[in-house]
């Protein structure tokens, strides 16, 4: 019985063995390495970047961003998922097709609040969710803004609708082109579908007629010199308001004045590959002498990024120069513009003690009337912001907001140069 006994533990013990080499040799395996996961941003020249709108553009326009196709598209659906337009940069930075470091990159640049207003957030978030009522079969080349709105959309979903059929030539042409408009969403364009008294396919003449399209027929072009087109003279060449901004800044502060050939103007992103070749034949770029500037009559306040260079000053010293002054709203003293960072000191003593500033249009405030967003937004008091806002609540008196302040008398004295 014993020997009986004994055999069995020894075959258990066997057994165990067994079992626990063939576990370690089936983990100590080796595994096959997982292959390295590397993203590819593209990124654009900041030289080449300038002020812009991302509701302004278009496929083409964001892949000069640095975007693919793939992104841009999904950018462009994300937009629509919002209602149509990008009311924030918080916004457009939620969309998963734009990385952290590539949103970095824009940020400056674009001409969006940093947060939606509390009013406008609700027009968005009811987009889509609003019953649409259909009275009976129509024709939408006839319908008015007033018209879609009766139907269920916003005023603004209203007026993109009519901007769309503009676009196409005044008619939507068929239903696979009403489709395509953004403000519709599948399931509302479901709902309409029935309804529509358009054809169902788009005639194969379509393109011959976008061409002659009333919107375009307006534009006349004539010959131009892209250097001394101003606002007005870039919007009747087509441009919003928005986008005639941007080609100028593009001009005064990324090219230093002017272009200085037509590829400089084809580079300009808000600017189609469509739009330039249209304007391409009428172009005139005139070489002139540039006036040497008299910086004893130049104020300060007003000088310009071109004649800082012009005076002798590097890209770094003069972008820092005009960007501190764009912050503070404008120079109270001549001192501030020797603190500016990164300037040759010894360059800038010279200009300051040659040309006159004048502080006649740089705004000031009370500590109690002061705008929060300016309050907020400016060098010498965003960090008291909160505070101000805080105290002048209950104490709507200046002297007393001083008091509870308690700040360092220079960082007083400095607020103080704002304070009318």
């Amino acid at each position: 019985m014993m020997r009986k006994n004994y055999y069995r533990k020894l075959a258990f013990m066997v057994t165990l063995l067994t079992i626990l080499l063939a576990y370690q040799k089936y983990t100590s395996r080796e595994k096959e390495p997982f292959p390295d996961v590397k993203f590819i941003t593209s990124s654009v020249n900041s030289a080449d970047l300038s002020d812009f709108d991302p509701n302004a553009l278009d496929k083409e326009q964001w892949q000069k961003l640095g975007f693919s196709e793939k992104q841009t598209a999904t950018i462009l659906k994300y937009k629509d998922i919002v209602g149509g337009k990008f009311m924030s940069k918080q916004q457009l930075k939620k969309c998963y097709a734009i990385s952290e470091e590539k949103f970095s990159e824009l940020k400056s640049y674009i001409l969006l609040p940093e947060t939606a207003e509390k009013g406008n957030s609700k027009v968005f978030n009811s987009y889509g969710k609003k019953e649409i009522v259909i009275s009976g079969k129509f024709n939408p080349d006839k319908f008015s803004a007033n018209d879609w709105s009766k139907m269920g959309f916003s005023e603004r979903q209203a007026e993109a609708i009519l901007k769309y059929r503009n676009y196409l030539g005044g008619s939507f042409i068929s239903k696979e082109k009403f489709k395509e408009c953004f403000i519709i969403s599948p399931e509302n364009y479901s709902k309409l579908e029935p309804y529509l008294l358009l054809p169902a396919k788009t005639p194969e003449t379509f393109k011959n007629l976008a061409k002659n399209n009333p919107v375009k027929a307006k534009i006349q072009y004539h010959p131009f010199d892209p250097n001394q087109l101003d606002l007005e003279g870039w919007k009747a060449f087509g441009f919003s308001e928005k986008q005639a901004t941007t080609i100028i800044n593009y001009r005064e502060r990324n090219l230093r004045g002017s272009f200085k050939n037509i590829e400089d103007l084809e580079k300009c992103f808000v600017i189609s590959a469509e739009k330039f070749q249209e304007m391409k034949p009428y172009i005139r770029l005139q070489e002139k002498q540039q006036e040497k500037t008299d910086f004893s009559k130049t104020d300060l306040n007003t000088i310009t990024f071109r004649q800082l260079i012009e005076f002798g000053l590097d890209e770094r010293s003069a972008g820092s120069i005009i960007g501190f002054r764009r912050k503070l709203g404008g120079f109270i003293n001549k001192q501030q513009i020797l603190s500016t960072y990164n300037i040759d000191q010894d360059l800038v003593q010279k200009l300051i003690s040659i040309a006159p500033l004048n502080t006649s249009d740089v705004p000031r405030y009370s500590l109690v009337d002061a705008p929060e967003e300016w309050l907020k937004n400016h060098p010498y008091f965003k960090y008291s912001a909160d505070k101000i806002i805080f105290y002048r609540i209950s104490n709507p008196d200046d002297r007393k907001i001083w008091k509870l302040l308690k700040l360092k008398p220079e960082y007083e004295e400095r607020m103080r140069l704002y304070i009318k």
